[in-house]
């Protein structure tokens, strides 16, 4: 029932489109069973009347059978108008709602949710919401209101008519759906899950297809993704199975009714309680009211779905950012000299500080570099600079603020990431340029792609910088992909540039042609480096080395070569 109501305050602002896809599909109901019950009293009345040798106005049923006949047209395509509007605006506005919720989650806490899961959420999960306005809420109202007005009026001729047609409207609209929704529980839970982890597999298959080739795992993966396929058909035909069986009893209820109608309605008639027309009037009626109840037990067998895939929105939704936005009103530094003092911090689960105790200072102007082997700690340096992560003892300050009262739009405003895997989306190379700075001109972006020594590959490409990169820039090569990056990350024009491993797969000279131009780009702002390259290092003004977490060393490039630890890092020992 919670989840219910959370999902009914998610269609608050739709209520409009409810209210009036509610109305139109009980106006085509009414109309539908009218037309039937009418043109049984019609055929009838003229029938009594032609073989009495009576005359009888046949003007006024002619013109409600007509006007039932065009409502009924005219209500269903009103209703479909209606009921795909409403969904559309509904299934729109929750993937807003759930970005929304999604986003301030990025990147320290999805690291807990695959890719592929998360695309299942925001996908699959998102449209299996709109069921409960289609197939639950929308139903369900007009069932209870249909079936209320098809009793009260059956019950103006007779009582127990409409007390026989009610009980079989109760078992058909609420035994039947209630039965299908315990017995579709477990499939219609498993149903999304294994949906879920089937796209999750396959999604892991294509992305990591050359690894599975490389490592002769490929069979095993097909062979778990036919796994998941006969478990996904299986639950699929337990869900049909259910339906059917449900179908039929709506059908049985139905021909119950029509059956106890006449039967009932045969003394009355005997006794001249009914006229032969109004039986088969109220006998028809019987029959066709079991169209308002027919949806439900379909829409509560899937109704677990709903709720399963309801469940899995909610869990990320309330889940808590690493790093919570601050209170108050947006600040922002007078000066980007950036400080740590003191700092450490510990992942989650992790079994020792990812930082302890670490310092650093940064002035305006100043290019540092940090060195250490994997896990010492640098990409940690990154994730609290940009506020992924807050840290557990210490502080940050960006100028005169510290980081915790800055929101995070505000801090990154400032700072430019190149990191290791900086994500190129499946679209042009100008796009993807374009998404630092949207008002760029095509002379800044001639710019940055010089800088970014890219410019002349770009150039001669037949399409230029309107080249598709493909998926994750499937189409370039490492190389290319993070000289493009490094291009937007110069084109935002930040304050602080923050590289890691920038010249990773570039040749000696373009490495070397690469930081110069960043060294000149950069004048008058800042630089933090992660690298181990003795090019770029060569470069910088102090060195910071790590080893778990702590800093321990400091200096210059040519004055940490007269060490132990930094020439070793660097691959070279300290005499050479």
């Amino acid at each position: 029932m919670k989840d219910l109501l959370r999902l009914w305050q998610l269609f608050k602002p739709y209520r409009a489109w409810i209210l009036g896809g509610y109305l139109v599909a009980l106006i085509t109901l009414v109309a539908n069973v009218t037309l039937l019950a009418i043109s049984g009293w019609f055929i009838t009345a003229m029938a009594v009347a032609g073989a009495a040798g009576l005359a009888m106005n046949y003007f006024t049923p002619a013109a409600i059978i007509r006007g039932s006949a065009m409502a009924r047209t005219a209500g269903r395509y009103l209703e479909r108008l209606v009921s795909h509007e409403a969904t559309l605006r509904q299934l729109s506005g929750l993937r807003v709602w759930f970005y929304q919720h999604l986003e301030p989650l990025a990147p320290a806490r999805l690291q807990e949710f695959h890719s592929g899961d998360l695309l299942s959420r925001i996908r699959s999960d998102i449209d299996a919401l709109d069921n409960f306005y289609v197939r639950v809420l929308i139903p369900v109202l007009v069932a209870s209101s249909a079936s209320l007005g098809f009793f009260v009026f059956t019950a103006l001729y007779d009582l127990g008519l409409a007390l026989s047609l009610l009980a079989l409207l109760l078992l058909a609209g609420v035994a039947l759906p209630a039965a299908s929704r315990h017995l579709g529980r477990a499939p219609g839970r498993q149903l999304v899950e294994t949906e879920a982890h089937l796209r999750q597999t396959a999604i892991d298959g294509t992305q990591g297809l050359s690894e599975l080739l490389v490592l002769g795992a490929a069979d095993a993966h097909a062979r778990r993704l036919d796994a998941l396929s006969a478990e996904l058909i299986g639950a699929q035909d337990r869900m049909s199975r259910i339906s059917g069986i449900a179908t039929g009893g709506v059908g049985l209820c139905a021909n119950l009714a029509l059956w106890f109608a006449i039967w009932l309605g045969l003394p009355l008639l005997a006794s001249d309680s009914l006229a032969p027309p109004q039986l088969a009037m109220l006998a028809l009626l019987a029959l066709a009211s079991f169209e308002a109840v027919a949806p439900l037990p379909l829409a509560f067998q899937q109704l677990e779905s709903t709720l399963t895939a309801a469940r899995r929105l909610f869990a990320i939704v309330d889940t808590q950012p690493a790093a919570p936005e601050p209170e108050g009103p947006a600040v922002t530094p007078e000066h980007f000299h950036l400080s740590l003092r003191g700092v450490s911090f510990r992942y989650p689960k992790a079994e020792r500080a990812a930082l302890s105790d670490f310092d650093l200072e940064l002035p305006v102007g100043k290019r540092i570099a940090l060195v250490g082997a994997t896990g010492s700690g640098k990409s940690t340096v990154l994730n609290l600079l940009l506020r992924f992560w807050l840290p557990d003892a210490g502080e940050i300050r960006l100028g005169d603020l510290p980081l915790a009262r800055l929101r995070g739009e505000e801090l990154r405003r400032h700072l430019a990431l190149v990191s290791q895997h900086s994500h190129l989306f499946n679209t042009s190379i100008r796009e993807n340029l374009l998404l630092a700075a949207p008002e760029a001109s095509e002379q800044d972006l001639e710019h940055a792609c010089r800088t970014a020594q890219i410019h002349d590959f770009l150039h001669s490409l037949p399409e230029g910088y309107d080249t598709w990169v493909g998926e994750t820039g499937v189409r370039l090569s490492g190389g290319q992909a993070r000289r493009i990056a490094i291009a937007r990350a110069l084109l935002k024009d930040a304050a602080i540039l923050l590289l890691d491993e920038p010249t990773e797969g570039l040749d000696g000279p373009t490495e070397q042609a690469l930081m110069l131009a960043i060294d000149q780009a950069m004048a008058g702002r800042s630089t933090l480096l992660i690298t181990h390259k003795p090019i770029a290092l060569a470069r910088m003004d102090e060195i910071l080395v790590l080893d778990q977490g702590q800093v321990v060393e400091r200096g210059s490039h040519q004055e940490l070569l007269r060490g132990q630890v930094y020439p070793r890092l660097l691959g070279f020992d300290s005499e050479a």
